[in-house]
């Protein structure tokens, strides 16, 4: 039997207030990371759940999804492979006992510019791309997933 090459499934949120985009600054092996509030998809939800759940234990913010902002798949440099979903999401509520995810430094909120202006400190190129997607406007229907369980 050979090895089956499976993609790793992750979602994303951007999360948009009053100019502002909900990151998150995490450490990974030692390096400050900027990112959405972003994770894999867990057995038995949606990624619209995920995507509810991943944006709450990594910021404390509870969401709402909105809409679909792309489906993107990306190889990072070490040769992994993501298919990713990106979501528009709007804030709820915030729980300011959440306890965050394990290596998460800080949620932070950030103008579009300020984070063009870390781009050397982005997860991915799609951090940046899906701020701009939203912003202009890019949004498909939640119907276009199917969850059948």
């Amino acid at each position: 039997m050979t090895d089956r090459w499976l993609p790793r499934v992750t979602v994303a949120t951007v999360v948009e207030h009053e100019g502002k985009f909900l990151m998150v600054e995490e450490d990974i092996r030692g390096e400050k990371i900027l990112n959405q509030p972003a994770g894999h998809l867990d057995p038995n939800e949606s990624l619209v759940e995920a995507a509810v759940r991943e944006t709450k234990e990594e910021t404390g913010w509870l969401v709402e999804i909105a809409h679909l902002i792309e489906f993107s798949q990306w190889t990072s440099q070490s040769g992994k492979h993501y298919l990713r979903s990106c979501f528009a999401g709007k804030i709820k509520h915030f729980d300011p006992n959440q306890t965050l995810d394990e290596g998460i430094i800080q949620a932070i909120w950030m103008t579009r510019d300020e984070v063009a202006a870390e781009s050397h400190r982005l997860r991915s190129p799609l951090v940046l791309h899906h701020i701009d997607l939203h912003i202009k406007g890019k949004s498909l229907d939640l119907d276009v997933f199917s969850y059948y369980d």
